[in-house]
């Protein structure tokens, strides 16, 4: 068995920055010994720790899908020591990959369901990961009607542009995208996510569950909107990718109450949160 605090030797493949501030890049890596693909069999919502020797290492959610083979990628946002280095590698540099970590998105239990996704910002990173899951010509059969909100500041600030495109032209997922002013030559919805999602969103019944990763405060207002739509709290599934650190639980400084996000998480429905303290 891998030792899971030994990381996979990873090699960045390519980069591409993923906003007009250049504050986000995502990195495609490949790895670099036979076999370790097979063993970090991964989940979609499922997050990673990237580990640079000497610098240290961060969680960051899985941004790639697992049937998209022969690659993993993940959009990083700069914020810190870590982040900051790997802004400035390069493609072709060496770093370590050490997960996968966490739960995941219950897939199993959603064959049959209605899907609505609602996403803001930077955390669109499992939700993308999602996305390309349930569209896969082997899954989309397995899923009724899939929505999707999604927000950001600006059309600038919206991740994997191309592929938003490419979906908006499919007949078989409903893409709502909006931002949160006016701009030019924006055609699509304007304001914020919460509203957006009430104006758009299926209502809720027994057949359909939403998914939702964002911002806490994006969350805090979208979970009223949900409720008001007729979500039950336990078909309100979140992902909770807030105040990680070591992936395992030992560190305890991402828990909530005697839940550790990192172990028992980061996915979580409403009607399991709400037996912790607060978050939202």
């Amino acid at each position: 068995m891998q030792n899971p605090y030994v990381p996979y030797p990873v090699r960045i493949d390519d980069i591409e920055v993923a906003t007009e501030d250049k504050s986000l890049k995502t990195f495609k890596y490949v790895f670099l010994n036979d076999g370790d693909e097979e063993k970090f069999s991964y989940q979609a919502g499922q997050f990673a720790e990237l580990s640079v020797a000497g610098v240290g290492e961060i969680p960051i959610g899985i941004a790639s899908s697992p049937v998209e083979k022969g690659f993993v990628k993940f959009t990083v946002f700069k914020a810190g020591v870590v982040t900051s280095h790997l802004h400035n590698m390069k493609v072709g540099d060496i770093m370590g990959l050490r997960g996968p970590l966490g739960n995941w998105y219950p897939w199993d239990f959603l064959e049959g369901k209605n899907i609505l996704i609602v996403g803001g910002g930077f955390a669109f990173t499992t939700l993308r990961s999602s996305i390309v899951y349930m569209l896969d010509p082997a899954n989309r059969p397995k899923f009724g009607n899939i929505d999707v909100v999604y927000g950001a500041r600006t059309p600038g600030m919206l991740l994997y542009k191309n592929e938003l495109v490419e979906w908006e032209k499919r007949d078989d997922i409903n893409m709502h995208l909006t931002i949160d002013a006016p701009a030019e030559g924006w055609e699509y919805n304007v304001g914020f996510t919460p509203p957006v999602t009430e104006q758009k969103a299926p209502q809720g019944d027994d057949d359909t569950y939403a998914i939702v990763c964002g911002p806490p405060v994006m969350i805090k207002f979208t979970l009223p909107v949900l409720e008001k739509l007729g979500y039950a709290h336990d078909h309100i599934i979140m992902s909770l990718e807030n105040r990680m650190k070591c992936g395992f639980g030992m560190c305890g400084r991402c828990g909530i109450g005697k839940e550790l996000v990192c172990k028992d998480g980061p996915v979580f429905t409403l009607d399991q949160i709400n037996q912790t303290p607060r978050e939202y």
